[in-house]
């Protein structure tokens, strides 16, 4: 065994983060001069927010990182790890540094995300600046405009799944990673869901919080893995081998981290439909010779291709 097939190298740095707000800055900010403790200025500007907008997300700038799970995935998209920052104690500078050189010290490796690039890097980056840390390889704006790390469409950077499923937010993608992972049979939000972080921090369950964030990060990591297939980058046969092998990695550490039994009491198991077990690529089909005697692409058909071929005669020639 090489020192590549017991080491891999990290290719993916999957990640989710959960937030809590700074009451402090709050208070000097929004309600200056009033003498407002940290939990009243949290109180009133989520009551204020409410009112005007009809919710109580907080701004970005207003946000302190209290979770930040990360898993690391190799380049045949298997999962390595999943961890969470600076446990048990999280706290928020040490997780945003433990974050930033994690990045580094992996080799710069493409950061995926869930709508990452609206909230989970802003919280981050802002985190970077507050607490005076320097990051020159994220914030590489001297480099030419599409090799920025931080450039939209940098996918190598960073691929936030929201942007490439919504086409960079061309459309509105309603029920967001609860939806999408439902979609594939995968849990989604079991009993915990964002809006109730703050709650929870205040009533000390940093441990639950966490154990929230690792979940996030799983229904991610199989969302990422199903956008695999829709690229081209893995068969759907490949998709279903490593989540079948994913869900035995989380059934061997269930017992040290009882957060796996509890997704995998809400998992399920995602099948094709019935009538189309197997899906060609269509460009396959469209950039190849189509001529009846052409054998390469009869011996190649499975079993249920000629009624998949008359369903298309009426869009592609075959």
């Amino acid at each position: 065994m090489t020192n590549a097939d017991r080491n891999p190298k990290v290719e993916y740095l999957i990640f989710d983060i959960e937030t809590i707000a700074d009451g402090d800055l709050v208070a000097k900010i929004r309600f200056p001069n009033e003498g407002l403790l940290p939990e009243e200025a949290i109180a009133r500007y989520r009551a204020t927010l409410l009112a005007e907008t009809g919710r109580d997300v907080f701004p970005v700038t207003f946000m302190l990182p209290i979770s930040v799970a990360v898993a690391k995935v190799d380049a045949d998209y298997r999962l390595l790890d999943l961890t969470v920052l600076d446990s048990p104690q999280f706290r928020p500078h040490v997780i945003a540094r433990y974050f930033w050189q994690g990045w580094n010290h992996y080799g710069r490796p493409t950061l995926v995300s869930f709508n990452g690039r609206g909230y989970d890097l802003p919280v981050l980056e802002l985190a970077a600046y507050r607490y005076g840390l320097s990051v020159p390889a994220w914030f590489n704006v001297e480099a030419r405009s599409y090799e920025q790390t931080r450039n939209r469409y940098n996918i190598e950077a960073h691929l936030d799944l929201f942007d490439l499923l919504s086409n960079f937010g061309a459309a509105r993608l309603s029920g967001g990673l609860n939806l999408l992972a439902n979609m594939i049979g995968k849990p989604g939000k079991v009993g915990v869901d964002g809006s109730q972080v703050q709650g929870m921090f205040e009533r000390n369950e940093c441990s639950a919080i966490n154990d929230y964030c690792r979940c996030d990060v799983l229904d991610t990591y199989f969302v990422f893995l199903r956008t695999r297939v829709l690229l081209g980058k893995l068969t759907i046969d490949a998709e279903r081998e490593l989540v079948a092998s994913t869900k035995q990695w989380l059934e061997e550490r269930s017992a040290s981290l009882p957060v796996y039994s509890h997704y995998l009491s809400h998992w399920g198991d995602w099948r094709p439909p019935m009538d189309w077990v197997q899906c060609p690529s269509l460009d396959s089909i469209q950039h190849s010779e189509r001529h009846p005697s052409d054998s390469r692409i009869l011996q190649s058909e499975p079993h249920w291709s000629k009624g998949f071929r008359e369903d298309l005669s009426s869009v592609i020639r075959i």
